[in-house]
């Protein structure tokens, strides 16, 4: 018969490798739960330079807090266009939006929001005011509040003047980060110095003279932008799109409000033209539409704006090369 010092020792050592049994077993499921957390991680992780087919709001659900540099978008606006019927919009759908817009959204991101009213029963709508100060809100600062003002119009009216433009409020997350400011206003005092003296007054109240500036070819433009409609742009013309962005439009803002290598969002995507920008202008981008129809649009669009960037590129590898040779 064993000692009873030995039993002890052989019970002892059973509930210790029993013990060491539940460790290994528990650190194997914290592994496996690890595992499959960083698999559903990756699953549900936002691929940039892609477009999705579904509803903004799961895309941005998919995204990280302040991920988004800048959104240039323009929803539906009231009822002005024909869509493909396969979206709800209304002012609840747009308050999650925009609140999920804000939480995607950089400190110092922007978001430029065009937007216009329909008239019913006589009187504009006010939409577009109501959405400016839900984004207000929610915290975002209206940074500015600029106008598109097209070369013609498409709805003539009887009772009022014609109606040829379009809100751009553009909202910041805190101060913007980021503006690049178009200077191509052409000043028509050029090469003039200013008038009279260029003075400033000093701490003891005497005027400090100092050399007159002389005004540059051009200035910064102004917040009221004009140009051609999308239906005005021969390539634009033949996009099977109701309510397409003027290129020229989609451009400009995302070069004053982003830099190279920053992500472009735009949730109501439409026929891809903020997305072909983004490429051309050397941003990452992110898209969101809902219609399977304009996914096809965008595809094309997005295939063919890459293959303009890769031409560019080999163009500028060449001249380089023959400079150097």
């Amino acid at each position: 018969m064993p000692p009873q010092g030995f039993l002890i020792f052989k019970n002892e050592l059973v509930y210790l490798i029993g013990a060491v049994i539940s460790i290994i077993y528990a650190l194997m499921f914290w592994k496996i739960c690890h595992v499959v957390n960083d698999f559903e991680k990756f699953k549900n992780m936002i691929e940039i330079n892609k477009n999705y087919n579904e509803n903004c709001l799961e895309t941005m659900k998919r995204m990280e807090d302040n991920f988004v540099d800048l959104t240039v978008t323009s929803p539906p606006y009231d009822n002005l266009r024909t869509y493909t019927g396969e979206a709800e919009w209304n002012f609840e759908v747009f308050k999650e939006i925009a609140k999920e817009l804000y939480r995607v959204t950089k400190f110092g991101g922007v978001v430029v929001w065009v937007v216009g009213d329909a008239t019913v029963k006589g009187s504009e709508t006010g939409t577009s005011f109501r959405q400016a100060l839900y984004f207000k809100e929610i915290g975002f600062n209206l940074h500015d509040t600029m106008i598109y003002q097209k070369n013609n119009f498409s709805n003539p009216s009887k009772t009022r003047y014609h109606q040829i433009f379009e809100y751009m409020f553009i909202f910041s997350k805190g101060k913007p980060k980021t503006f690049n400011p178009i200077c191509d206003r052409k000043n028509i005092y050029a090469g003039e110095s200013c008038k009279g003296k260029n003075r400033k007054r000093i701490f003891n109240g005497e005027f400090d003279d100092r050399p007159k500036k002389i005004y540059k070819e051009f200035g910064m433009r102004y917040n009221i932008w004009k140009g051609n409609t999308s239906g005005q742009e021969n390539m634009c013309k033949e996009i099977a799109h109701p309510a397409t962005f003027p290129y020229w439009l989609a451009k400009d803002h995302i070069l004053s409000w982003s830099n190279e290598g920053d992500i472009v969002y735009d949730p109501f995507m439409g026929s891809g033209t903020t997305a072909k920008m983004s490429i051309l202008n050397n941003r990452n981008w992110v898209g969101s539409e809902i219609s399977s129809e304009y996914c096809k649009i965008i595809e094309e669009r997005v295939k063919k704006a890459r293959e303009e960037k890769r031409k560019e590129k080999d163009l500028q590898a060449q001249t380089l090369f023959n400079e150097l040779d």
